[in-house]
């Protein structure tokens, strides 16, 4: 603490309010550090690049760049959202189909581990949303499904690993996503709940972080009309405002009625989920005046930086609330320990721990028991070379955040190896059922942001309406594999037979291959109602 009040009071006007910001951090780390070094912000979001060196080297150009030691954060959140060199790990819907306390520590550990060792000291993470609309894009594979006993034992699992192994963890989207069925990247998105339904699942699980001592919170672009309303009746469009610009909220609520005194960051300010509130030069300043202490993400940094100098001149933007703001974020890096200025990461060090064996074998341990099995009517599996030799393959690839392109999938050629004639279905191909003897079809997308709603879109699929409309089960046997997003039942209702793997990783897609072949079971145990909520699916 000491320390804290220290640092705090030796900062310039301007290098305090440079500290209430974390930049998104991309490209080559010369780019980078030469970028850093002009703004010095509090830390930094660090789109990983698969290259361990390069990822190293910008960590150890970090060292000394600003007046105080910065964090570096990531969405640690598995699968496709993991360090592209590191471990493979499932995402948390993967984990909680696995439903293993120890499993989730075990993996949040080699997460945080190999982390550390690249220089990573924070992370977005774990979410804590509900899947309860199951339309809902932005929770999808991201949340620990939608029983709230299941959420809470596996955030608590995550938490205590993360913050054992120096990463600062975050519980989010506050003050509660899954509710509704829209991004707030695209637009502020609602918490429709009453204060007694709130208390019984995000409440719960808000409390119990706190009580575990997780250390940050991000306040989303979410709007929780009953809490506004229970304090002010008339509120009116005030009821809509998101909690990421709201007071009410973040210091009512998150801090006063819950005890929250961590540190609590903004969701991403780009995001139309504020913008819609209002221009920048009003919304940006209202991010801390309303009770964040961080700033997440800039298109102009020094705009924004200007935007709080002007705040703070009229009068708007106290400096008691930008020294209290800045006391959390020192405090943050105070209890990671970035005031005793530790040596940077090295490469061999890194070497060491990141994508080890030791830590692959883990974690393939628990892929294995991923894969569920929702349904198998007509009893196809397992999957036979004798008996389902030609295979034909709808698939639109892995749909992936950041990546413009869907990537190929591995299992056709997997089974491929496995002694099967695959065919990959193109548009305008005439499909006769005698030419096959399996259909498969292929969906990978896990949670794709600025996507308000996956579905099934089978003209996209097979490149015309009339090939959308046909429907081949009746003729041939038929399985449908998701990889990701787990309702494709509710727009193939009549499948007879369907797994949900949750994640697109190689380790995942190889996991599947193995329970198709029968030389594993099918383990998992489906964490939110791949039904959605009818019993259409499971006949």
């Amino acid at each position: 603490m000491a320390w804290v009040h220290a640092t705090r009071d030796g900062l310039t006007p301007r290098d305090k309010l440079a500290q209430l910001f974390v930049l998104l951090a991309r490209g080559e780390p010369s780019e980078v550090l030469e970028q850093l070094r002009a703004f010095k912000p509090g830390g930094i979001t660090r789109v990983y690049s698969g290259d361990l060196a390069s990822e190293v080297e910008l960590a150890q150009g970090l060292n000394g760049i600003g007046p105080v030691p910065m964090l570096v954060s990531a969405d640690l959140e598995g699968s496709r959202m993991s360090l592209p060199f590191g471990t493979p790990v499932p995402n948390p819907l993967g984990l909680a189909a696995v439903d293993d306390v120890e499993a989730t520590t075990a993996i949040s550990t080699i997460m945080a581990q190999e982390a550390h060792a690249v220089g990573l000291n924070w992370s977005f993470t774990p979410v804590i949303d509900i899947n309860a609309a199951f339309r809902s894009a932005i929770v999808g594979t991201r949340s620990y499904g939608s029983d709230v006993d299941r959420i809470e034992r596996h955030a608590l699992a995550q938490i205590a690993a993360f913050q054992a192994n120096g990463v600062a963890a975050t519980v989010k989207h506050w003050p509660g996503e899954g509710y509704d069925d829209r991004d707030q990247h695209l637009v502020t998105t609602v918490n429709p709940l009453t204060m007694k339904a709130w208390e019984s699942n995000f409440g719960r699980l808000y409390r119990a972080a706190i009580k575990a001592g997780v250390m940050s919170v991000m306040s989303a672009h979410i709007a929780f009309p009953a809490f506004v309303r229970a304090i002010d009746p008339d509120a009116g469009a005030e009821a809509y405002r998101p909690a990421s610009l709201s007071k009410i909220l973040n210091e009512d609520l998150l801090r006063r009625e819950l005890g929250f005194n961590g540190l609590i960051i903004s969701d991403a300010t780009p995001m139309a989920g504020m913008g819609d509130w209002g221009p920048r030069d009003v919304v940006l300043p209202e991010v801390i005046i309303a009770g964040c202490d961080v700033i997440l993400f800039s298109d102009d940094p020094n705009a924004d930086l200007m935007r709080l100098v002007k705040a703070v001149a009229d009068g708007r933007l106290s400096q008691e609330r930008v020294d209290e703001a800045v006391t959390r974020v020192l405090g943050l890096k105070a209890a990671l320990g970035l005031h005793r200025n530790s040596a940077p990461p090295s490469l061999a060090a890194a070497q060491q721990v990141v994508g080890s064996e030791a830590n692959r074998m883990t974690a393939s341990a628990v892929h294995a028991r991923v894969p569920t099995l929702v349904k198998d009517v007509a009893g196809l599996l397992p999957l036979s070379p004798a008996r389902h030799k030609r295979v034909l393959v709808f698939s639109g690839g892995a749909i992936i955040p950041f990546v413009p392109q869907p990537l190929p999938l591995s299992v056709p050629e997997r089974l491929d190896r496995e002694g099967f004639s695959v065919t990959l279905f193109e548009p305008g191909m005439s499909v006769s059922p005698k030419d096959f003897d399996l259909v498969l079809y292929l969906f990978a997308e896990e949670t794709v942001l600025t996507r308000s709603r996956i579905f099934l879109d089978w003209v996209k699929l097979t490149g015309s309406v009339f090939d959308g409309m046909a429907r081949y089960w009746h003729d041939l046997p038929t399985l449908m594999i998701s990889f990701g997003y787990p309702y494709y039942l509710y727009d193939a209702p009549r499948v007879p037979t369907y797994v949900n793997a949750y994640g697109s990783s190689e380790a995942l897609q190889a996991a599947v291959v193995e329970a198709l072949m029968g030389r594993t079971e099918f383990a998992g145990t489906s964490p939110v109602d791949p039904f959605c909520g009818s019993e259409q699916g499971k006949y």
